[in-house]
């Protein structure tokens, strides 16, 4: 189990959760934000500070965003495990999930 980043960040990446994380493994894409589910070592530090309540323990997302666990897996493929956010753009893309969303969708948005 990991924590992940659901619909409430789409469009609003307020970033106060990579301040936050200890281990860098925050990364930023064009809408939304990633936790890596390979570095993430589950420390709940950036859970908090979230002002749209975004962040979630993968085993409580609420069911409209459950498959925002996929998305926060798979977006990492084509990049593997670069060890930490720090020093490396923002993402290519988005995952397919958050891409196709328009924007204002209340899926992506809204507080839990």
């Amino acid at each position: 189990m990991t924590y992940v980043i659901a619909g409430g960040c789409v469009d609003v990446k307020d970033k106060a959760c990579l301040d936050e994380c200890p281990v860098d493994c925050i990364y930023e894409g064009p809408r939304s934000q990633y936790i890596h589910p390979d570095e993430c070592v589950d420390c709940g530090a950036c859970e908090p500070v979230c002002p749209v309540e975004a962040i979630y323990f993968e085993s409580e997302l609420p069911d409209r965003w459950s498959d925002f666990a996929r998305a926060n897996a798979e977006v990492f493929i084509p990049l593997g495990s670069p060890g930490g956010a720090s020093g490396l753009p923002v993402l290519a893309a988005d995952h397919p999930l958050v891409a196709a969303l328009p924007a204002g969708d209340p899926v992506a948005g809204g507080a839990r």
